[in-house]
Protein backbone atom coordinates (compact mmCIF):
# COMPACT_ATOMS: atom_id res chain seq x y z
CA UNK A 1 0.00 0.00 0.00
CA UNK A 2 1.25 3.07 -0.78
CA UNK A 3 1.89 6.19 1.79
CA UNK A 4 1.31 9.74 1.70
CA UNK A 5 2.40 12.46 3.99
CA UNK A 6 -0.52 13.43 5.87
CA UNK A 7 -0.90 17.70 5.30
CA UNK A 8 2.57 19.46 6.28
CA UNK A 9 3.72 16.61 8.23
CA UNK A 10 6.00 13.56 8.65
CA UNK A 11 3.11 11.52 9.21
CA UNK A 12 3.04 9.01 6.79
CA UNK A 13 -0.11 7.05 6.22
CA UNK A 14 -1.77 4.48 3.56
CA UNK A 15 -3.00 6.14 0.39
CA UNK A 16 -6.53 4.09 1.27
CA UNK A 17 -8.34 4.77 4.81
CA UNK A 18 -10.44 2.01 6.40
CA UNK A 19 -14.05 4.32 7.72
CA UNK A 20 -15.95 2.65 10.06
CA UNK A 21 -18.97 4.55 9.88
CA UNK A 22 -21.35 1.11 9.46
CA UNK A 23 -19.36 -0.89 11.94
CA UNK A 24 -22.26 -0.75 14.15
CA UNK A 25 -24.28 -2.98 12.13
CA UNK A 26 -22.09 -5.54 12.54
CA UNK A 27 -21.21 -8.31 15.25
CA UNK A 28 -17.87 -7.87 17.50
CA UNK A 29 -16.07 -10.51 15.31
CA UNK A 30 -17.34 -9.62 11.67
CA UNK A 31 -16.07 -6.48 12.87
CA UNK A 32 -12.79 -7.75 13.54
CA UNK A 33 -12.69 -10.11 10.26
CA UNK A 34 -12.98 -6.38 8.89
CA UNK A 35 -10.28 -4.18 10.94
CA UNK A 36 -7.91 -7.85 10.22
CA UNK A 37 -8.86 -7.30 6.49
CA UNK A 38 -7.74 -3.75 6.11
CA UNK A 39 -4.48 -4.22 7.72
CA UNK A 40 -3.58 -7.04 6.20
CA UNK A 41 -4.16 -4.91 2.70
CA UNK A 42 -1.74 -2.18 4.02
CA UNK A 43 -4.28 -0.08 5.47
CA UNK A 44 -3.44 1.88 8.47
CA UNK A 45 -5.79 4.45 8.47
CA UNK A 46 -9.39 4.38 10.44
CA UNK A 47 -11.69 7.46 10.37
CA UNK A 48 -14.42 6.92 12.73
CA UNK A 49 -17.00 9.49 14.43
CA UNK A 50 -19.12 9.96 17.37
CA UNK A 51 -22.40 10.47 15.59
CA UNK A 52 -21.81 6.56 13.72
CA UNK A 53 -24.64 4.68 14.42
CA UNK A 54 -24.87 7.17 17.79
CA UNK A 55 -21.29 5.97 19.15
CA UNK A 56 -21.74 2.00 18.34
CA UNK A 57 -19.20 2.25 15.26
CA UNK A 58 -16.77 3.62 17.71
CA UNK A 59 -17.39 1.14 20.22
CA UNK A 60 -18.07 -1.81 18.16
CA UNK A 61 -14.31 -1.03 16.55
CA UNK A 62 -12.71 -0.62 20.02
CA UNK A 63 -14.17 -4.26 20.92
CA UNK A 64 -13.27 -5.45 17.59
CA UNK A 65 -9.76 -4.26 17.98
CA UNK A 66 -9.28 -6.30 21.12
CA UNK A 67 -9.98 -9.68 18.95
CA UNK A 68 -7.58 -8.87 16.09
CA UNK A 69 -3.41 -9.40 15.60
CA UNK A 70 -3.37 -5.50 15.16
CA UNK A 71 -1.55 -3.53 17.63
CA UNK A 72 -2.96 0.10 18.78
CA UNK A 73 0.21 1.99 17.90
CA UNK A 74 0.04 -0.29 14.10
CA UNK A 75 -2.83 2.31 13.27
CA UNK A 76 -3.48 5.96 12.93
CA UNK A 77 -6.90 6.65 14.51
CA UNK A 78 -8.86 9.47 14.00
CA UNK A 79 -12.48 10.05 14.73
CA UNK A 80 -14.58 13.79 14.42
CA UNK A 81 -17.32 15.55 16.73
CA UNK A 82 -19.54 18.47 16.87
CA UNK A 83 -22.84 16.97 15.53
CA UNK A 84 -25.80 16.72 17.69
CA UNK A 85 -27.48 14.86 15.24
CA UNK A 86 -31.24 16.49 14.36
CA UNK A 87 -30.38 19.60 17.15
CA UNK A 88 -26.96 21.72 16.52
CA UNK A 89 -23.37 21.43 15.59
CA UNK A 90 -21.25 22.46 18.56
CA UNK A 91 -17.81 23.35 18.92
CA UNK A 92 -18.20 24.58 22.48
CA UNK A 93 -15.38 24.01 25.13
CA UNK A 94 -17.71 21.85 26.87
CA UNK A 95 -19.18 19.47 24.18
CA UNK A 96 -15.64 19.45 22.12
CA UNK A 97 -14.59 18.01 25.53
CA UNK A 98 -16.78 15.66 26.17
CA UNK A 99 -17.22 14.63 23.04
CA UNK A 100 -13.36 13.55 22.62
CA UNK A 101 -13.06 11.77 25.95
CA UNK A 102 -16.08 9.87 25.27
CA UNK A 103 -14.31 8.72 21.98
CA UNK A 104 -11.41 7.51 23.61
CA UNK A 105 -14.10 5.81 25.64
CA UNK A 106 -15.75 4.13 23.16
CA UNK A 107 -12.83 3.37 21.11
CA UNK A 108 -10.60 1.81 24.18
CA UNK A 109 -7.43 4.12 23.33
CA UNK A 110 -5.56 6.97 25.78
CA UNK A 111 -5.11 9.22 22.70
CA UNK A 112 -6.28 9.74 19.06
CA UNK A 113 -3.86 10.41 16.53
CA UNK A 114 -6.26 13.00 14.98
CA UNK A 115 -9.37 14.91 15.91
CA UNK A 116 -11.92 16.36 13.23
CA UNK A 117 -14.62 18.88 13.52
CA UNK A 118 -17.21 17.23 11.37
CA UNK A 119 -19.36 20.17 10.73
CA UNK A 120 -18.82 23.67 10.02
CA UNK A 121 -20.60 25.52 13.49
CA UNK A 122 -21.75 28.81 12.72
CA UNK A 123 -21.33 29.47 16.08
CA UNK A 124 -17.84 28.73 16.32
CA UNK A 125 -15.54 30.64 18.17
CA UNK A 126 -11.63 30.07 17.01
CA UNK A 127 -10.45 31.17 19.90
CA UNK A 128 -12.11 29.06 21.91
CA UNK A 129 -11.26 25.94 19.79
CA UNK A 130 -7.68 27.17 19.71
CA UNK A 131 -7.72 26.64 23.49
CA UNK A 132 -9.41 23.28 23.76
CA UNK A 133 -7.12 22.10 20.94
CA UNK A 134 -4.16 23.05 23.52
CA UNK A 135 -5.20 21.59 26.37
CA UNK A 136 -6.04 18.42 24.17
CA UNK A 137 -2.66 18.10 22.22
CA UNK A 138 -0.66 19.12 26.01
CA UNK A 139 -2.66 16.62 28.24
CA UNK A 140 -1.75 13.96 25.11
CA UNK A 141 -5.24 13.04 24.44
CA UNK A 142 -4.99 14.48 20.12
CA UNK A 143 -1.89 14.55 18.46
CA UNK A 144 -3.01 16.33 15.63
CA UNK A 145 -6.37 18.50 14.05
CA UNK A 146 -8.27 18.71 11.14
CA UNK A 147 -11.98 19.67 9.95
CA UNK A 148 -14.70 17.88 7.42
CA UNK A 149 -16.68 19.83 5.18
CA UNK A 150 -14.91 23.21 5.62
CA UNK A 151 -15.09 26.04 2.68
CA UNK A 152 -11.38 27.45 2.38
CA UNK A 153 -12.42 30.88 4.38
CA UNK A 154 -14.03 28.49 6.93
CA UNK A 155 -10.93 26.79 7.04
CA UNK A 156 -8.44 29.85 7.25
CA UNK A 157 -10.78 31.78 10.03
CA UNK A 158 -9.87 28.77 12.27
CA UNK A 159 -6.26 28.30 11.31
CA UNK A 160 -5.52 31.61 11.85
CA UNK A 161 -6.33 31.09 15.45
CA UNK A 162 -4.79 27.70 16.43
CA UNK A 163 -1.05 26.88 17.10
CA UNK A 164 -1.49 24.02 15.33
CA UNK A 165 -1.75 23.33 11.41
CA UNK A 166 -5.08 22.04 10.33
CA UNK A 167 -3.08 18.49 8.39
CA UNK A 168 -7.10 17.23 7.28
CA UNK A 169 -9.83 18.37 4.80
CA UNK A 170 -12.38 15.62 4.64
CA UNK A 171 -15.05 16.24 1.86
CA UNK A 172 -17.17 14.18 -0.45
CA UNK A 173 -15.39 13.62 -4.06
CA UNK A 174 -16.20 10.75 -6.33
CA UNK A 175 -16.54 9.91 -10.26
CA UNK A 176 -20.11 11.00 -9.20
CA UNK A 177 -19.24 13.76 -7.45
CA UNK A 178 -17.26 16.48 -9.10
CA UNK A 179 -17.94 20.15 -7.85
CA UNK A 180 -14.59 20.51 -6.78
CA UNK A 181 -13.43 20.26 -10.44
CA UNK A 182 -16.09 20.78 -12.42
CA UNK A 183 -16.03 24.44 -11.88
CA UNK A 184 -12.06 25.25 -12.69
CA UNK A 185 -12.77 22.97 -15.60
CA UNK A 186 -15.72 25.16 -16.83
CA UNK A 187 -14.06 28.70 -15.01
CA UNK A 188 -14.90 31.69 -17.20
CA UNK A 189 -18.23 29.78 -18.40
CA UNK A 190 -21.87 31.16 -17.40
CA UNK A 191 -23.52 26.99 -17.31
CA UNK A 192 -24.39 25.52 -14.09
CA UNK A 193 -20.83 23.52 -13.43
CA UNK A 194 -19.15 26.54 -13.84
CA UNK A 195 -20.49 27.48 -10.57
CA UNK A 196 -18.55 27.42 -7.25
CA UNK A 197 -19.83 25.43 -4.43
CA UNK A 198 -16.78 25.40 -2.27
CA UNK A 199 -14.98 28.25 -2.55
CA UNK A 200 -11.81 26.13 -4.57
CA UNK A 201 -11.09 23.50 -2.16
CA UNK A 202 -8.68 21.49 -3.65
CA UNK A 203 -6.71 24.72 -4.87
CA UNK A 204 -6.97 25.59 -1.49
CA UNK A 205 -5.68 22.63 -0.09
CA UNK A 206 -2.86 22.16 -2.72
CA UNK A 207 -1.65 25.74 -1.65
CA UNK A 208 -1.96 25.42 2.05
CA UNK A 209 -0.25 21.40 1.92
CA UNK A 210 -3.82 20.50 3.09
CA UNK A 211 -4.81 16.59 2.94
CA UNK A 212 -8.19 15.77 1.19
CA UNK A 213 -10.13 13.00 2.71
CA UNK A 214 -12.76 11.97 -0.11
CA UNK A 215 -15.63 10.07 1.55
CA UNK A 216 -18.15 8.39 0.03
CA UNK A 217 -15.70 7.50 -3.23
CA UNK A 218 -18.45 5.21 -4.35
CA UNK A 219 -21.55 7.06 -4.01
CA UNK A 220 -23.60 9.28 -5.93
CA UNK A 221 -25.77 12.27 -4.46
CA UNK A 222 -25.65 12.70 -0.88
CA UNK A 223 -26.15 8.71 0.27
CA UNK A 224 -28.35 8.21 -2.62
CA UNK A 225 -26.48 4.80 -3.50
CA UNK A 226 -23.45 3.11 -5.14
CA UNK A 227 -22.36 3.79 -8.51
CA UNK A 228 -20.41 0.60 -9.27
CA UNK A 229 -22.88 -1.85 -10.50
CA UNK A 230 -25.55 0.42 -10.66
CA UNK A 231 -28.09 0.06 -13.88
CA UNK A 232 -28.57 4.18 -13.31
CA UNK A 233 -25.21 4.67 -14.72
CA UNK A 234 -24.22 2.12 -18.08
CA UNK A 235 -21.72 4.51 -19.56
CA UNK A 236 -19.96 4.77 -16.20
CA UNK A 237 -19.77 0.95 -15.52
CA UNK A 238 -18.87 -0.17 -18.86
CA UNK A 239 -15.63 2.52 -19.06
CA UNK A 240 -15.15 1.23 -15.31
CA UNK A 241 -15.04 -2.35 -16.28
CA UNK A 242 -12.90 -1.73 -19.64
CA UNK A 243 -10.09 -0.31 -17.39
CA UNK A 244 -10.42 -2.61 -14.47
CA UNK A 245 -10.00 -5.07 -16.76
CA UNK A 246 -6.76 -3.19 -18.33
CA UNK A 247 -5.17 -3.63 -14.64
CA UNK A 248 -6.66 -6.58 -13.86
CA UNK A 249 -8.59 -5.07 -10.56
CA UNK A 250 -12.10 -4.44 -9.74
CA UNK A 251 -14.50 -1.51 -10.57
CA UNK A 252 -13.99 -0.04 -6.83
CA UNK A 253 -10.20 0.09 -7.42
CA UNK A 254 -10.20 1.80 -10.59
CA UNK A 255 -13.22 4.15 -8.73
CA UNK A 256 -10.54 4.97 -6.36
CA UNK A 257 -7.62 4.70 -8.24
CA UNK A 258 -9.06 7.62 -10.38
CA UNK A 259 -9.53 9.89 -7.25
CA UNK A 260 -5.74 9.46 -6.40
CA UNK A 261 -4.73 10.18 -9.63
CA UNK A 262 -5.52 13.44 -8.97
CA UNK A 263 -2.21 15.95 -8.36
CA UNK A 264 -3.75 16.96 -5.23
CA UNK A 265 -2.66 13.61 -3.25
CA UNK A 266 -6.13 12.89 -1.45
CA UNK A 267 -6.70 10.15 1.02
CA UNK A 268 -9.61 7.88 0.17
CA UNK A 269 -11.70 6.41 3.07
CA UNK A 270 -13.85 3.09 1.98
CA UNK A 271 -16.75 2.55 3.97
CA UNK A 272 -17.73 -1.20 2.93
CA UNK A 273 -17.86 -3.49 5.85
CA UNK A 274 -17.52 -6.46 3.58
CA UNK A 275 -13.50 -8.14 3.49
CA UNK A 276 -13.77 -9.09 -0.39
CA UNK A 277 -15.06 -5.11 -0.67
CA UNK A 278 -11.93 -4.19 1.02
CA UNK A 279 -9.30 -6.06 -0.73
CA UNK A 280 -10.81 -5.01 -3.77
CA UNK A 281 -10.84 -1.18 -3.19
CA UNK A 282 -7.23 -1.40 -1.13
CA UNK A 283 -5.61 -2.47 -4.63
CA UNK A 284 -6.61 0.94 -6.31
CA UNK A 285 -3.61 2.63 -4.34
CA UNK A 286 -1.80 0.48 -6.31
CA UNK A 287 -2.91 1.77 -9.78
CA UNK A 288 -2.09 4.28 -11.87
CA UNK A 289 -4.27 5.42 -14.54
CA UNK A 290 -3.27 7.10 -17.42
CA UNK A 291 -4.23 10.69 -18.11
CA UNK A 292 -6.45 9.77 -20.97
CA UNK A 293 -8.17 7.68 -18.81
CA UNK A 294 -8.58 9.98 -16.12
CA UNK A 295 -10.68 11.75 -18.38
CA UNK A 296 -12.18 8.90 -20.32
CA UNK A 297 -14.13 8.17 -17.00
CA UNK A 298 -14.69 11.75 -16.10
CA UNK A 299 -16.55 11.74 -19.63
CA UNK A 300 -18.67 8.45 -18.70
CA UNK A 301 -19.83 9.54 -15.69
CA UNK A 302 -21.83 12.87 -17.56
CA UNK A 303 -19.33 15.86 -17.46
CA UNK A 304 -18.02 17.82 -20.39
CA UNK A 305 -15.29 19.54 -20.99
CA UNK A 306 -15.92 23.41 -22.71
Amino acid sequence: MKQLNIGQSNWQASEIAFGAWRMDALSVADAAKAIDTAYDCGINFVDNADMYGDGESETRFGDALKQTSVKREDLFLQTKGDIVPGFKYDTSREHIMNAVEGSMKRLGVDYLDAYLIHRPDPLMEPEELADIFDDLQKAGKVRHFGVSNFNPQQFLLLQESLNQRLLINQVQFSLMHTPMIDHGIHSNMADERAINRDGGIIEFSRRMGVTIQAWSPFQYGFFEGVFIDNPKFPELNKKLQEVADKYDVSKNAIAAAWILRHPAKMQVIIGTMNPQHIIDSAKGADVEITRQEWYDLYFAAGNDLP
